[in-house]
């Protein structure tokens, strides 16, 4: 058990340094190779933090444990929304001052009703991968179109150079550490539930979820700390939106990946709820505020109580 745990933390661990590294060394190849700053901040930096979430889905489905696979995708969306803004409103009152977030909402709303329809389905099958992706894809592209002209995209993140041999050492570093971690979270999580009489799924829902959120939340507090808390509403909804078309896509694409009954019936119908109320907060009021806040915090301690 002891062994366990450590794997656990150390798996935790490696996930959160290997994304740092892979998307530091990333951008500066991106840099190198002239790309824009948008496509930088959609491709690179979107896709490099949620590497985690990738790997650890992968990981999990060709270990034959599916339900850590689409309870990490769903677990993490429903912490990225309760956890991650509401721990940051608490922190600083969100303002709603995100251009098209509106157009970002609705498609995180999109990818949340396909999550609903796969639940339905039982599977994850290899040409709904395929699907999936050429949507986001398709999304990308949209979005690179409408926000080309857009001035606040390049920021000190975004233009980040680092010397050759920093580069390569960034990138290889980081995917050695992301497989690495994803390999012992996956299974440290798997014995820890068999010891415990857990189910695989009820751990993908919260540890692995939050685990591999990790990132996306230490970034968000850092803003809501530097009255930037904005900055969460897009890194949750751009990362809701990967999490389903990118991450469960590209999974089922290489493996299928089955949909437990208990979790179509109740976990997936509550990420989609939880994400049309917070689209709905937003659009209406404009703001998250520490009322609002505090309500997504003490949600979603209930939600993991009724889990366990």
């Amino acid at each position: 058990m002891l062994i366990d745990l450590i794997l656990l933390a150390s798996g935790l661990a490696l996930l959160t340094g290997g994304a740092e590294f892979l998307v530091r060394g990333a951008i500066s190849l991106a840099n190198r190779l002239g790309m824009p700053p948008l496509v930088i901040g959609l491709t690179v930096v979107g896709f490099g933090t949620s590497m985690p979430e990738l790997l650890v889905s992968l990981q999990a489905a060709l270990n034959g444990s599916p339900a850590i696979a689409v309870g990490n995708v769903v677990g993490s969306n429903i912490a990225n929304i309760l956890l991650i803004v509401g721990l940051s409103a608490m922190i600083s009152p969100i303002a709603a001052r995100i251009p098209n977030l509106g157009r970002d909402l609705a498609m995180m709303l999109a990818a949340s009703a396909v999550m609903l329809a796969l639940g339905f389905a039982g599977i994850v099958n290899f040409w709904a991968g395929i699907l999936m992706v050429a949507a986001l894809a398709g999304y990308l592209g949209w979005v690179t179109y409408t926000d080309r002209n857009r001035a606040d995209i390049a920021d000190g993140e975004v233009t980040l150079r680092l010397s050759g041999w920093k580069e390569a050492l960034f990138i290889v570093g980081g995917l050695a550490g992301l497989f690495i971690g994803a390999d012992l979270l996956v299974t440290a999580a798997t014995s820890i539930a068999r010891i415990f009489g857990i189910s695989e799924a009820v751990i993908g829902l919260t540890v692995v979820a939050v685990g591999t959120s990790l990132p996306e939340l230490a970034t968000s507090v850092v803003a809501a700390f530097r009255r930037q808390a904005e900055m969460a509403l897009g890194n949750v909804v751009g990362s809701n939106i990967f999490n389903i078309l990118g991450i469960l896509g590209i999974t089922a694409i290489i493996v299928p990946v089955p949909v437990a009954p208990a979790m179509a019936r109740f976990d997936i119908p509550v990420m989609a709820a939880i994400s049309l109320a917070f689209a709905a907060l937003v659009v209406l009021t404009g703001r998250t505020g520490r009322i609002a806040g505090g309500t997504m915090l003490v949600a979603y301690a209930g939600y993991v109580t009724w889990l366990f």
